[in-house]
């Protein structure tokens, strides 16, 4: 069983930064691209940002040149360093991945549970 598990949302002031990570753990064969979605009270869920297992990344214009997004391919694991946070990008962050649980499965896409960012002085 695949299990995302998300951790680093809180309560930050504008202009502050928050550090999000998603690990990916259980009965994983291979990870293949990672993303952020958020999903503000009221909006769709957007994509915030992605990266390729060979680290190629995109990002929303809205966040372009204040977030970043990473990977440790060892780990299983996804960061998204968010900088000079704004209101408007207080939502509930999840993190995706699609991943194959074995050599032998179709590639899926997994959701973690999502945690809170909110920014608000």
């Amino acid at each position: 069983q695949v299990q995302l598990v998300e951790s680093g949302g809180g309560l930050v002031q504008p202009g502050g930064s928050l550090r999000l990570s998603c690990i990916a753990s259980g009965s994983i064969f291979s990870v293949y691209t990672m993303a952020w979605y958020r999903q503000a009270p009221g909006k769709q869920r957007e994509l915030v940002a992605d990266i390729t297992r060979g680290f190629s990344t995109s990002y929303t214009d809205s966040v372009k040149d204040r977030f970043t997004i990473s990977r440790d391919n060892a780990k299983n694991t996804v960061y998204l360093q968010m900088n000079s946070l704004k209101p408007e990008d207080t939502a509930v962050y999840y993190c995706k991945a699609r991943l194959l649980p074995g050599p032998y499965s179709d590639a899926d896409d997994y959701w973690g549970q999502g945690t809170q960012v909110t920014v608000s002085s």
